[in-house]
């Protein structure tokens, strides 16, 4: 395996904007993480003071909601730590492990929240509309700054499902203050459940879309946004390149991705200027800066592992 100084002089500068980004992450997490919490316990006592199972419902779902943030902010900070001996990529992995938590126990809320509202479809509470309007207005104002706060962090998985966390619980006060205000008007209580089924709806297809993504890449797949056939052939027409084979691409954390591959060359003397040219394109095409280049020199076909990619394939 072959590794220029320049390149790994690259790497190190990608990591250090990389971790201005979590600094920047981890203080907005952190600030959401107290806002929800605190929030909570206010909504928690408006529900027991003016009677309403929906309040204190919702109470219990910002509570868990909390903790996922907390889940978020404690797993990049883990990302920011350095490399180790045991961890020679360090713990960057730790957001994504989280965004999979997160994503399945946001489906988990979707799917607590719709056999709440079939309940309450079957056996409406009397609910205090006035009172449920003015604690869902508060809570829209601060789940409308926190995901303010949370959308200027840097754009990882983990921030993603910390901000649909927060989204779901924008919607759920949205729905909160509409139902409110019908109930108080009309006294038509079908509308709090109606709602709350509607809010889980919107929030699902993004919750499976987040937890689809979070395990490609703990199984090592290929990022979604290239292609290997075509990172193959690119490498391929390197010149001086006579094939590529055992080609591996995969997302080490969120804007972060590796790759290794074994390249076929005609001459040893010529590996300097075929590495910083793949180097290179790779960066520029593919925004692919963690790379791992084997050369090899023309061998037997049957010892090749791998889809091989050749200058000649169309």
């Amino acid at each position: 395996m072959a590794k220029t100084d320049t390149q790994h002089d690259h790497d190190d500068h990608s990591g250090h904007a990389h971790g201005h980004g979590h600094h920047h992450g981890n203080g907005a997490l952190g600030i959401a993480f107290w806002l929800t919490l605190g929030f909570a316990a206010v909504e928690a006592t408006g529900g027991w003071w003016s009677g309403s199972l929906a309040l204190i419902s919702d109470a219990g779902h910002m509570l868990t909601d909390a903790l996922a943030l907390g889940l978020a902010a404690f797993s990049s900070w883990l990302a920011t730590r350095p490399v180790s001996f045991r961890h020679s990529y360090g713990l960057v992995r730790a957001e994504v492990v989280a965004a999979l938590v997160n994503s399945v126990l946001m489906l988990a809320l979707l799917v607590f929240i719709v056999w709440e509202a079939i309940q309450r479809l079957h056996a409406p509470e009397a609910i205090n509309g006035a009172v449920v309007m003015g604690i869902a207005a508060v809570g829209l104002a601060i789940n409308m700054g926190i995901a303010y706060q949370l959308s200027h962090a840097e754009q990882t998985l983990n921030m993603r499902a910390a901000l649909l966390h927060v989204i779901g619980d924008m919607l759920g006060s949205v729905a909160a203050l509409v139902a409110g205000a019908v109930i108080y008007f009309t006294g038509w209580l079908p509308i709090d459940p109606l709602l709350s089924v509607l809010v889980a709806l919107l929030i699902l297809v993004s919750s499976v879309r987040l937890l689809r993504e979070a395990l490609h890449i703990l199984m090592e797949g290929v990022p979604l946004n290239l292609d290997l056939e075509q990172v193959g052939m690119a490498l391929a027409h390197t010149p001086h390149v006579q094939s590529v084979h055992d080609l591996h691409i995969w997302t080490l954390s969120s804007g972060k991705i590796a790759l290794s591959a074994h390249l076929e060359i005609r001459a040893m003397q010529d590996w300097l200027v075929i590495l910083n040219s793949t180097r290179q394109m790779l960066h520029t095409r593919f925004d692919i800066d963690h790379v791992t280049l084997q050369p090899e020199l023309p061998r037997a076909p049957q010892q090749q592992v791998g889809v091989p990619f050749h200058p000649s394939r169309p």
